[in-house]
């Protein structure tokens, strides 16, 4: 009966649960460290036990924007694809091969960083030098979460084996091209750990080519946050119509999306090193032109989506120009969070306009303005989707209920939140603007001319980060209550259908040897002759004081 009603069974719930747990115990470890944060940055925090502002700093970075984010994704997509094409034995033996190496290289990074051995931020940049183990655990996130692509590939392969001449499922489709351009962006920052950073690290080597390392984590890092959000586009367009008693607006518009942020995702490193030397204007030029191609896929998600709030709404006879608002479920915090993850992503979308533009930037370049974009991008879009997703997958996965009481508490966690991020990213804009510097504890420039105007705005970060951090509490509690004490039952596994009587997707959205080899011929286009510019004229390292501070 539960496997017929969620298509999971219960060896697929045990193995997804595993990821959601590692997820929110990240968020507490890593939201205690950001509240701590904006406590030092006030100037009348001091951390205990000797503990240092960067420690922290970097365990804030590395748990939320890689250990919590990568592990509810992966745990995510193994529900999608086990929902709609299947998972055999096999795969799921591999699936929790990737759990586990993915758990070993997180708690071999930890540990390291929480021994204040590998203290380098979220962004790892030399010449700033970790403990080599540090960098081994990386590369075990990495390995592990490659094993985790090849299971979505193969999962895929057979469903199309099995069915030939039929389009995969909507959602299958999308897996596989977020996980395509994971494993392709990871080859980047792969490169550089294991053939730049390791060996440095272990003594092997005296130097390292800076700004090649640098280009190789951009390669990867912009990427990076599409990784992030494609999963909340998956909840947007064939999760949230199913809740909202709709339908898919489209399913070629979705596919198309998707194949459009796999193909301009990759190729735009650049506009993340607008300010470094040794990278040709020119290039850096294409680069940007590239990363505003990636504007279109969003303004497509954007109609989609109202397009199905619309048209749902005025088939349940709500009528005028704005009447159809009225039929979405505003009290049902399985829409109501990922939407307002929606509305904050309208000003994020407008601040990466202003980061990616290579004048707008230099007002903002390496302003704390950079880290209030982050955290209206991931630590509100994102993190309230995932959240949203959770409200309904944990309860899935344990066989229980959503009730009245866990709806009730997750509306308010997800008001306290927007209300959290509104003065914690707020105070981060505005000070960005007056020119405060990101990465910063009030330690390094209190006393300067400009400390003064960023005070105050310092204290409306710790309000914020104070009110997150209760967001975060109340969150977790939930999480508790819907594995454990919530009423047994068996919650639906939302998904839902295309329109019948529409035009049928177009094969070619399914040819996957052409749009990857689209891929490939720009990313060669966009880095070869910079990557082979920067190997032969760029110097192999330099003092700290020698190099500038990157943009992100």
């Amino acid at each position: 009966m539960i496997a017929e009603k969620t298509g999971l069974n219960k060896s697929d719930s045990k193995l997804i649960m595993s990821f959601m747990w590692v997820t929110f115990i990240s968020l507490l470890i890593g939201g205690l460290m950001g509240l701590l944060q904006t406590l030092v940055r006030t100037g009348n925090f001091t951390l205990p036990f000797g503990i240092g502002y960067y420690q922290i700093l970097t365990v804030h970075g590395v748990i939320l924007g890689l250990v919590l984010t990568t592990f509810f994704i992966i745990g995510f997509q193994f529900a999608l694809m086990a929902k709609t094409v299947g998972m055999t034995s096999k795969q799921r033996k591999w699936g929790w091969a990737s759990f586990w190496v993915m758990l070993i290289g997180t708690t071999a990074s930890a540990i390291m960083i929480l021994l204040g051995k590998a203290s380098v931020l979220y962004t790892f940049y030399a010449p700033l030098k970790a403990h080599p183990i540090f960098y081994f655990g990386l590369t075990f996130v990495i390995i592990g979460s490659w094993i985790a692509c090849f299971v979505n590939f193969r999962q895929l392969y057979k469903w199309k084996k099995e069915h030939p001449g039929e389009h995969s499922p909507l959602l299958a489709f999308m897996v596989v091209i977020n996980m395509l351009m994971w494993f392709i962006c990871t080859l980047g920052v792969a490169a550089t750990v294991l053939i730049q950073f390791i060996p440095w690290s272990l003594g092997l080597v005296g130097s390292m080519n800076i700004l090649l390392s640098r280009t190789l984590f951009w390669y990867f890092g912009h990427p990076l946050v599409y990784f992030w959000l494609l999963p909340a586009y998956m909840a947007w367009y064939a999760i949230l119509p199913k809740i909202i008693g709709g339908k898919i607006f489209s399913d070629s518009l979705a596919r198309l999306a998707f194949i459009l942020f796999l193909i301009f995702s990759i190729p735009v490193g650049f506009h993340h090193q607008l300010l470094e030397p040794g990278i040709d204007p020119m290039w850096k030029y294409i680069q940007v032109v590239l990363t505003f191609a990636v504007i279109i896929p969003s303004l497509l998600t954007a109609f989609s989506m109202f397009a199905t709030f619309e048209i749902t709404g005025r088939q349940k006879g709500y009528t005028g120009l704005f009447g159809w608002l009225r039929h979405l479920p505003w009290k049902d915090v399985r829409f109501f969070a990922p939407f307002m993850g929606m509305v904050a992503f309208i000003p994020a979308g407008a601040g990466g306009i202003i980061n990616a533009s290579n004048q707008m930037n230099q007002v903002v370049h390496n302003t704390i303005w950079v880290t209030g974009h982050f955290h209206l991008t991931l630590a509100t879009t994102v993190i309230l989707t995932f959240f949203g997703i959770s409200y309904w997958l944990v309860p899935v996965l344990t066989g229980r209920k959503i009730d009245k009481k866990i709806n009730t508490l997750g509306m308010t966690q997800t008001i306290v939140w927007l209300v959290g991020m509104f003065f914690m990213s707020g105070s981060m804009h505005l000070a960005g603007l007056l020119g405060a510097p990101r990465r910063s504890a009030f330690s390094d420039y209190q006393g300067s001319a400009q400390a003064a105007e960023w005070i105050g705005y310092q204290y409306g970060q710790a309000i914020g980060g104070s009110i997150l951090f209760i967001g975060i509490l109340i969150m977790l509690y939930n999480f508790f209550y819907m594995t454990f004490k919530a009423p047994k039952g068996v919650e639906e596994f939302p998904i839902a259908e295309a329109p019948t009587g529409t035009e049928p997707t177009p094969i070619v959205l399914e040819n996957w040897r052409l749009w990857i080899g689209i891929t490939v011929v720009l990313i060669a286009f966009a880095y070869t002759i910079p990557f082979v510019d920067i190997i032969q004229n760029s110097p192999p390292g330099s003092p700290p004081f020698e190099w500038p501070i990157g943009n992100n």
